[in-house]
């Protein structure tokens, strides 16, 4: 659940690089997403049209702002997509480091803090960093967005233990693997681990075949929750055989 809203479906999908907007719609359908994120980048000359697709999709609008640097681009950006689309909703980004798109964790905390107290309900794009979790949520933040790995990179799940740390910590809060997602195969892990959601874009976006590879995401995270909540067997150091060597007959020569 994410701000008193249930979702059926764990995956959310970004808007931007598909080749056309025919492709674009037959991959939010084919993904069986539920929320799609879109940036106010997207809203030039052909804004209306844009917006047309989004809203005949039927799914839940999750506005960015990615692109802003500072918690005041953040903070002017986000108020431009409440009055645009009209939610409340808005993820959270501001970008500290230009070659990895790390977010700056001080202006993102500071911009969450503002937003939270203005009434928007916040998904922050962070790292696996506990205390800027522990201090995005005392900001008003209901929902954290860790990083898999740098946005773009199709690296997948890059620190395994400090995901599994985060979730650990963070048990009773909303958890959104975002940013670093490269295939169908990595979105399962994430689910698999217990993480509430996934949200990817170019993986879908730059493959080639769209339509398919969004089809195959949107399995692939059901797969992942699926297996999570019918428990996975642990891992062991040793063999150990599903038919046990006690009890059984033992033949002489």
């Amino acid at each position: 659940m994410f701000y008193g809203t249930d979702l059926s479906s764990r995956l959310m999908l970004g808007t931007a690089q598909y080749p056309s907007p025919a492709v674009l719609r037959e991959a939010i359908t084919a993904s069986g997403a539920e929320v799609i994120t879109v940036s106010l980048r997207r809203e030039g000359k052909d804004g209306g049209a844009f917006r047309d697709i989004l809203k005949d999709s039927g799914c839940r609008i999750l506005p960015n702002t990615a692109g802003c640097h500072t918690a005041g681009e953040a903070v002017t950006t986000a108020r431009m997509a409440r009055e645009l689309f009209g939610t409340s909703w808005i993820k959270l980004e501001v970008i500290g480091h230009a070659d990895t798109l790390q977010p700056d964790p001080f202006a993102l905390v500071e911009a969450a803090r503002i937003l939270c107290a203005d009434g928007f309900d916040v998904f922050p794009y962070t790292t696996e960093d506990l205390i800027v979790g522990e201090r995005l949520l005392e900001a008003g933040c209901k929902v954290l967005m860790p990083w898999g790995a740098p946005i773009g990179s199709g690296q997948g799940l890059r620190n395994i233990e400090g995901l599994r740390a985060m979730r650990a910590h963070f048990s009773g809060i909303p958890l959104v693997i975002d940013a670093g997602i490269g295939s169908p195969s990595q979105a399962a892990q994430a689910m698999e681990m217990g993480f509430d959601a996934v949200l990817l874009n170019t993986a879908v976006a730059k493959a080639l075949d769209p339509v398919q590879m969004a089809r195959a995401f949107g399995q692939a995270v059901a797969a992942g929750q699926m297996a999570y909540t019918a428990g996975l067997m642990p891992r062991r150091d040793m063999a150990h055989a599903s038919t046990p060597v006690f009890g059984m007959a033992e033949l002489l020569p």
